[in-house]
């Protein structure tokens, strides 16, 4: 256990005003982060919109290792710190859980996302992605991250809860998309940052507004729970019915608040994520037509209509779609860690008490381990394996997304779907950035691009 010393460094800070800072931090995170990179390259402190103290931004590989992993009773992972995410998944689900109840809830759901399962959805997955790209007009402009959206919203609806046709199948579909477009902008992302905007004026106001769509949604959830229920078949696949089959030690099963709130994550967080992260690897394949050529090679040896999970390990195709994670990750941090006494990480000291994160924008933008951090190469992963602390799009630790093997599986047959289901064409003319988007990253007004047929 390492313990401050007279010796230990001060964590540096930019020297501008807070509030300035935290502003920064909602409307231009990205050029923020890699100031706070320059200055402090290993450990910064940052002004927080969310916590009444600063936070401890941490991007040095090694400091991470020892915050999300060797010394996890000084760095606990408290689910109230996440609290700012509640209004949208509740307080019963992994993100808001803390001790026990967070193991129990982790090897509840775990099993349903082991990479063995994926096979069962590869095949239904990239039919979704076929139909959706037919759908597409021929010559007429449409947004990425729409496409991309369609097809991981009906992913998780069909993959995740089961739901392929039916009554409920639309307004989920609709109330989901609906809530997340209150949070397109920064600016409306600060009713998640500011809990006084959180108030209920009626269904006219912003926050009225989303609470009713919210509830709406509820009640479409918990329908499909009871009736899954009340008639249990032990032949389902989708990852709903497997957790309501799931058992903990004492025999237990998830409550139905329980399996709404990691329904709901799975449904925010879980498909606009990897939406992003497709998007971004369709936008880098036609930036850089050499590297969707390389793809296509790659696929060309395996015939037609390939089986997914050899697609999934393609090292080509994974190594694009690392890339775009690497360069564009979507969610700029970990979740947050509370130092439980004074201690040390590296030679910093870190005050009892703190709040630290770990920032996955900075530490893959490090040029000591990304020479060129905003080129796009994916030969960086066919030349090196990078350490789970130095490439970490998904987190670490305890609190390490339970959805990574579907993210990954989704994304990497998404990027194999767009090299050969047709040709594509990109239709911005200057090159597109990363902008706030309610909790995470996404391409700034969408990605234009057009379909020019099969």
């Amino acid at each position: 256990m390492a313990i401050a010393t007279d010796l230990s460094k001060t964590i540096p800070m930019l020297p501008q005003p807070k509030l300035l800072q935290k502003f920064r931090v909602i409307l231009n995170p990205t050029g923020y982060l890699q100031e706070v990179l320059d200055y402090a390259p290993d450990l910064g402190y940052m002004p927080s919109a969310g916590y009444e103290q600063p936070l401890i931004l941490v991007h040095h590989p090694q400091a991470l290792k020892e915050m999300l992993v060797d010394n996890r009773k000084v760095f606990t992972a408290p689910g109230e710190l996440n609290s700012i995410i509640e209004p949208l998944t509740g307080a019963h689900s992994l993100l808001s859980l803390s001790g026990d109840r967070h193991r129990r809830a982790r090897k509840l759901i775990m099993p349903s996302f082991h990479g063995e399962r994926m096979y069962n959805y590869g095949t239904l997955i990239q039919q979704i992605i076929r139909e959706e790209v037919e759908r597409l007009p021929i010559n007429q402009p449409f947004l990425a991250v729409e496409l991309t959206q369609r097809i991981t919203l009906r992913t998780i609806i069909e993959v995740v809860f089961g739901i392929r046709s039916g009554d409920r199948y639309e307004p989920i579909i609709e109330l989901t998309r609906g809530i997340l477009n209150r949070f397109q902008s920064p600016a409306a992302t600060s009713f998640l940052f500011f809990s006084s905007l959180q108030k209920d004026l009626g269904a006219w106001s912003p926050w009225g507004n989303f609470v009713r769509a919210r509830d709406a949604l509820d009640e479409l959830i918990y329908a499909e729970i009871s009736d899954r229920q009340a008639n249990p078949d032990p032949t389902r696949t989708d990852i709903l019915s497997l957790l309501i089959q799931a058992r903990d030690e004492d025999g237990e099963a998830m409550t139905p608040l329980e399996l709404r709130d990691e329904l709901m994550v799975l449904l925010f967080a879980g498909h606009e994520t990897t939406a992003i992260s497709m998007a971004w690897s369709l936008y880098w394949m036609h930036v850089q037509p050499d590297i969707l050529q390389k793809v296509r090679d790659e696929l060309e040896a395996l015939g037609d209509r390939p089986d997914p999970m050899t697609v999934y390990r393609l090292p080509y195709v994974a190594a694009v779609g690392n890339e775009s994670l690497r360069i564009n990750p979507v969610a700029m941090f970990t979740f947050a860690r509370l130092a439980t006494q004074t201690t040390q990480l590296l030679d910093y000291e870190i005050p009892a008490d703190s709040i630290l994160m770990g920032c996955v924008y900075t530490l893959h933008q490090r040029p000591d381990i990304y020479p060129n951090p905003r080129e796009f190469r994916p030969e960086r992963f066919l030349d090196k394996t990078f350490t789970p602390y130095e490439f970490m799009p998904f987190g670490g630790g305890d609190r390490r997304c339970v959805g990574e093997a579907l993210a990954q599986f989704e994304l990497r047959l998404g990027i194999a779907s767009f090299a050969t289901l047709g040709k594509f064409e990109l239709l911005e003319t200057e090159p597109v950035i990363a902008q706030r988007k309610g909790l995470v990253l996404s391409p700034k007004n969408g990605i234009k691009m057009q379909f020019l047929g099969t």
